[in-house]
C-alpha cells in the first residue's frame, strides 16, 4: 500500500481537502482503489457539538458518524464510502489514550505525547489500510503547519514515513503565494518560510502545491524549487478556479500532478481518462437552461454552513443541464420584510436543517408561501418539520402548532421528541444519526423520482413527527410518502395538487455526486426550471 499526506502552510482554508479530493479523483481514474482521510487537531471528540459560526458543515456518515466537512469533498469527488475511522481528531487520540492508561495498558509506564499520543496516531493509519485493502491512503493533516496542537501528527507522520521507507510515502504540502498589489508580483517568501518550518519538524515535501490568484511564471517555480529543495516539475499550481471546484480535477492533471505520484511511488497505472468530468464542466459552464432559486437558512452568510446543499443543488443543475444561481436567504429577513417581497421571483425555495428558533418563523412563512403559489418547495431535515408545522397552522387552524424544540408549551406539538431521546442529557453523538433504511408509497412522487421502494438515506436530529396528527394531516391532502420500515417514524412528506412540494426528515445532501446528482435534487431542479418557464404572469 502506498500513502500520501496531505499538510498545509501560510494560512488555514487554502483548500487542502479540496486538493486531495481532487487528486483521489485522478487517481481513481487511473483504476487504483483509493481511500481518504482526515486528521484534525483540535480538541473535540468530533464537530457534533460544534456551532457552524465555527466549523461549518458537520458531515454525517452512514454509520452516524458526525464529522468535518472535508469527508463530504471527498465522498463527492470519489467512489470511497467512508467510516468513523477515517476521521481522527486529537479529543479522540487523547480521549483513547487516558482510556488505556486508566486501563493499565502502558503497564505503569509514563505517559507521554512521543511514543504513546503518536503512536495511537500511527494506529489509525494501519487500521484504515488494513480494513480498506486500499491501493493508495491519501490522510489530510488540518491546520496549519506550526500550530501548537497539530505538532503531534507531524511527529506521527514522520516516523510512520521513515517505518514504511522509500518510495511508499508521499509528502505533498498546499502552501499560498500570495499576489501584493502594491509591488504588482506574486511572493514566494511565505511559502519558503512554511517549507523551513516544516523541515524543522523532520519533514520534507516531495511536492507543493501553490494556491494563488495568478499563474506562476517559470522564474517563480524556479525560485521556488531552489528555495524549498523540491524538483521544478513538482511545484504545482492550483490556481483560484473560475467556475467550480469540480475544475481542480482537470487543473492539477494539466499540472501532471498524478503523473509525479504514481511516478515516486512507482504505480505502473494507466492515464486517467476525464471525459466524463469533462461533460460536467461543460454543463456547469455553459448549461442549455438556467434558473434562480432561494436558499433560506439562518447561517447564511457563512458559506460552509451549508455546504453539502449547495453542492447537491448544483449537482441536481448538472443532472437537467440547467445553471443554477442560489439566492441565500436569511430567514430574519422574511420576518422582517415578508415572504411576498423576499421570495418573488424566485423558481423555487429549499429550506434545510437547522437548530435552534432564531428565524423559525421566517422559514415558516416561506413554506406557506411556496404552498400557497404553487412554488417548487424542497424542505431537509428542519425544512420538513417547517412545512408540517406550517401546514397544522394555516390549513388544519391548530392555533400556536409548533415543534416542541421552539415552544415546549404549544398546545398542538406536531413535531415532538421521541421518549427515548427525553432521556438524553449528552449532547454529542446522541441524535438520530447515520444512514436508516426509508419505505416509499408506491404511485408517491418520492418513489418515481427514486425509482425505487426502500432507500437509505443519512439522518442528524432529534425531534420527529408526531403521529398523532396523521390522520389530520392526511385527510386534509399531505401525503406521507415515505417512513420507517414498521411505519412509526415519517420520513417523506408531500402535498397533493402541487407541483412540487415535498420534503425529507433525512439529509439526502449527503448522498449527491456530481457523476451521480440525488433524486430529491434532480427533481427538484426539474420543477423549478418548470415553474420558471410555464408560471402565469
Amino acid at each position: 500500500m502506498k500513502y500520501i499526506f496531505v499538510t498545509g502552510g501560510v494560512v488555514s482554508s487554502l483548500g487542502k481537502g479540496l486538493t486531495a479530493a481532487a487528486l483521489g479523483t485522478l487517481l481513481e481514474n487511473r483504476g487504483l482503489k483509493v481511500t481518504l482521510q482526515k486528521f484534525d487537531p483540535y480538541l473535540n471528540v468530533d464537530p457534533g457539538t460544534m456551532s457552524p459560526f465555527q466549523h461549518g458543515e458537520v458531515y454525517v456518515l452512514d454509520d452516524g458518524a458526525e464529522t468535518d466537512l472535508d469527508l463530504g469533498h471527498y465522498e463527492r469527488f470519489t467512489n470511497t464510502k467512508l467510516s468513523r475511522m477515517n476521521n481522527l481528531t486529537s479529543g479522540q487520540v487523547y480521549q483513547t489514550v487516558l482510556n488505556n492508561e486508566r486501563e493499565g495498558k502502558y503497564l505503569g509506564k509514563t505517559v507521554q505525547v512521543i511514543p504513546h499520543v503518536t503512536d495511537e496516531i500511527q494506529n489509525r493509519i494501519h487500521q484504515i489500510a488494513e480494513q480498506t485493502r486500499s491501493d493508495v491512503l491519501v490522510t489530510e493533516i488540518g491546520g496549519t503547519t506550526g500550530d501548537i496542537e497539530g505538532l503531534p501528527f507531524l511527529e506521527a507522520i514522520r516516523e510512520f514515513a521513515l517505518e514504511a521507507g522509500q518510495g511508499n510515502v508521499l509528502f505533498i504540502h498546499v502552501t499560498y503565494v500570495p499576489f501584493i498589489r502594491a509591488a504588482g508580483e506574486l511572493k514566494t517568501k511565505p511559502t519558503q518560510q512554511s517549507v523551513a518550518k516544516l523541515r524543522e519538524i523532520g519533514i520534507t515535501p516531495h511536492m507543493l502545491v501553490c494556491r494563488c490568484e495568478y499563474p506562476l511564471d517559470k522564474d517563480l517555480r524556479q525560485k521556488i524549487s531552489m528555495f524549498c529543495n523540491v524538483p521544478y516539475e513538482a511545484v504545482i499550481e492550483e490556481k483560484d478556479v473560475e467556475h467550480s471546484i469540480y475544475e481542480v480535477p482537470l487543473m492539477l492533471q494539466r499540472e501532471r500532478m498524478d503523473d509525479l505520484v504514481c511516478d515516486y511511488l512507482r504505480l505502473d497505472v494507466p492515464k486517467a481518462d476525464m471525459s466524463h468530468w469533462q461533460d460536467i464542466l461543460r454543463k456547469l459552464i455553459a448549461p442549455q437552461h438556467r434558473v434562480r432559486l432561494g436558499v433560506v437558512g439562518k447561517y447564511i452568510e457563512l458559506q460552509d454552513a451549508y455546504k453539502s446543499v449547495y453542492e447537491a443543488i448544483i449537482h441536481g443543475g448538472v443532472a437537467n443541464d440547467c445553471g443554477v444561481e442560489i439566492e441565500k436567504i436569511e430567514s430574519e429577513e422574511i420576518e422582517k420584510f415578508g415572504a411576498e417581497k423576499v421570495l418573488k421571483g424566485l423558481g423555487g425555495v429549499l429550506v434545510p436543517g437547522g437548530f435552534g428558533e432564531r428565524g423559525v418563523e421566517g422559514k415558516v412563512q416561506a413554506a406557506r408561501y411556496c404552498r400557497e403559489r404553487k412554488l417548487p418547495y424542497l424542505g431537509l431535515c428542519l425544512g420538513m418539520q417547517i412545512a408540517c408545522i406550517e401546514f397544522a397552522r394555516h390549513v388544519l387552524k391548530l392555533e400556536r402548532a409548533h415543534s416542541t424544540e421552539f415552544d415546549p408549551e404549544t398546545p398542538h406539538p406536531v413535531i415532538a421528541l421521541l421518549d427515548a431521546q427525553k432521556k438524553i442529557t449528552h449532547k454529542g453523538g446522541t441524535m438520530r444519526l447515520g444512514a436508516q433504511p426509508c419505505q416509499l408509497v408506491l404511485g408517491s412522487k418520492a418513489a418515481h423520482l427514486y425509482g425505487a421502494f426502500v432507500v437509505n438515506e443519512r439522518h442528524r436530529h432529534r425531534y420527529e413527527f408526531n403521529n398523532a396528527y396523521r390522520t389530520k394531516f392526511e385527510e386534509a391532502g399531505i401525503v406521507f410518502s415515505g417512513t420507517s420500515p414498521d411505519g412509526k417514524l415519517v420520513e417523506v412528506i408531500e402535498l397533493q395538487d402541487h407541483p412540487f412540494f415535498l420534503a425529507s426528515q433525512f439529509h439526502p445532501e449527503f448522498q449527491s455526486k456530481p457523476n451521480r446528482p440525488h433524486p430529491l435534487f434532480k427533481g427538484f431542479i426539474a420543477a423549478c426550471h418548470h415553474y420558471i418557464h410555464h408560471r402565469p404572469l
